[in-house]
């Protein structure tokens, strides 16, 4: 039967995939550590007990029926008072859009800026860009990224595509690697973007930028940094990305917001009146509530983040010791976020039974199905399967079951010759 040639041509995705193999051998009774998935067990890290005392007061209010299509005015006041006291950036209530979390903001930042054609710019690896460039019929240009610039692009890499350009897609810290730009590397950016819309005459769209910060407080040591606060006419240009999911351990509460420019926020707002994209009414009104005390929140991220980072040490050291005994494998520090990068030199090795292991994906199902370990190839992030980099995401384990899976994993790799 057919379809749109939209719908016709949509790539399914690798991480589900994944996921699914994974569930199905859990459903035999397999033991898997899941390292794929950019998600949080809920058991292990629970959202704040506040925030949900407000989300079950909020329902037993029966504030049950549809929130504004932009977002309360009372959450909207409380991201904007945060964003001036977390980042001393001022933006006003009317400029912060409240979303069901990221994906419909960076769905809305692309419809609304793109146009079939237009060229739009994003590094590999990154997370679902190459999809919401396809749903935008954009021409997109992959910048492909270095592990010696901790897969963050540079300047340099970027500035032969920005010709023409209208959007550049940048996340930080980064998913799927868990590392962060550098006030020196933004700063660089930054400077390029304001340097190519100063050549841009009235009838032109500019470069726009959209700064995905949904990890930024979820950093360990390092500091997040911004455009806006490097360059203040870089708010012309830039549309943040932000909110609950990841920092307050609230993936699935679904309460995100976006904020940049005016005229582009007003166009989103309208352009999502037309998809329902509005997170749920008590747990926007729980989320306002639970912002007004600033101490609370920052208790718990500091608590939450911290679990991350021993997580990420001890997956991180894990990684370190089998590199130390003779493995062909890497591991990049992690910097933020929930993600630990990882380099399995093993494509190409031939396993147990004879056959080879041809490409990243190879790798994922072998270790699976060997080793009962599921990681992320960097594939799924616009990478080539031969590349032998993948993403391992802590948020799904306790610490202790991570140094379990260790012995494992080395065996699996050990029986590839």
């Amino acid at each position: 039967m057919k379809v749109s040639k939209l719908a016709a041509n949509l790539i399914g995705s690798e991480i589900v995939k994944i996921g699914n193999e994974v569930n199905d051998l859990k459903a035999k009774g397999a033991e898997i550590a899941n390292l794929t998935i950019g998600d949080l067990n809920s058991n292990i890290y629970p959202i704040p007990a506040e925030l949900k005392e407000e989300i079950q007061k909020a329902y037993q209010n029966n504030l049950t029926n549809y929130p504004p299509a932009n977002g309360l005015l009372s959450l909207r006041n409380e991201v904007s008072k945060d964003l001036k006291t977390r980042w001393n950036l001022d933006y006003s209530a009317n400029d912060i859009l409240i979303t069901a979390g990221s994906r419909p903001l960076i769905y809305a930042v692309y419809k609304t800026i793109v146009d079939e054609g237009d060229k739009v710019i994003y590094p590999t690896p990154s997370w679902n860009n190459n999809h919401y460039a396809y749903l935008t019929s954009a021409d997109a240009v992959e910048v492909k990224t270095t592990p010696e610039n901790n897969f963050l692009p540079t300047a340099a890499e970027l500035k032969p595509h920005l010709d023409g350009a209208v959007l550049l897609a940048l996340c930080s810290p980064l998913n799927p690697t868990g590392t962060m730009f550098t006030e020196a590397q933004l700063r660089e950016i930054c400077e390029m973007i304001l340097e190519e819309n100063s050549k841009r005459g009235a009838d032109e769209k500019p470069l726009y930028l959209m700064y995905d910060q949904i990890y930024s407080n979820l950093t360990f040591g390092a500091k997040h940094v911004d455009p806006v606060s490097l360059f203040p006419e870089m708010r012309e240009f830039t549309i943040y990305i932000e909110g609950i999911s990841k920092c307050l351990a609230a993936t699935g509460v679904r309460v995100g917001w976006g904020f940049g420019p005016s005229h582009i926020i007003d166009k989103m707002k309208a352009l999502l009146t037309h998809v329902g994209a509005w997170a749920p009414k008590p747990e926007q009104e729980a989320t306002a509530k639970y912002f007004q005390n600033p101490d609370n929140v920052n208790a718990f991220i500091n608590d939450f983040k911290g679990k991350l980072e021993e997580s990420l040490k001890v997956l991180h050291s894990g990684i370190q010791n089998l590199k130390i005994k003779g493995l062909a494998v890497e591991s990049i520090e992690p910097m933020g976020a929930l993600y630990l990068t990882i380099k399995l030199d093993y494509i190409g090795k031939t396993k147990p039974d004879g056959t080879i292991i041809e490409n990243s994906s190879d790798l994922v199902f072998y270790l699976i199905n060997e080793a009962g370990v599921a990681l992320v190839p960097f594939s799924a992030f616009g990478e080539e399967k031969s590349e032998p980099w993948f993403r391992a995401s802590v948020g799904g384990l306790a610490t202790e079951e991570i140094s379990v899976m260790m012995p494992k994993l080395e065996n699996a790799l050990n029986n590839l010759k």
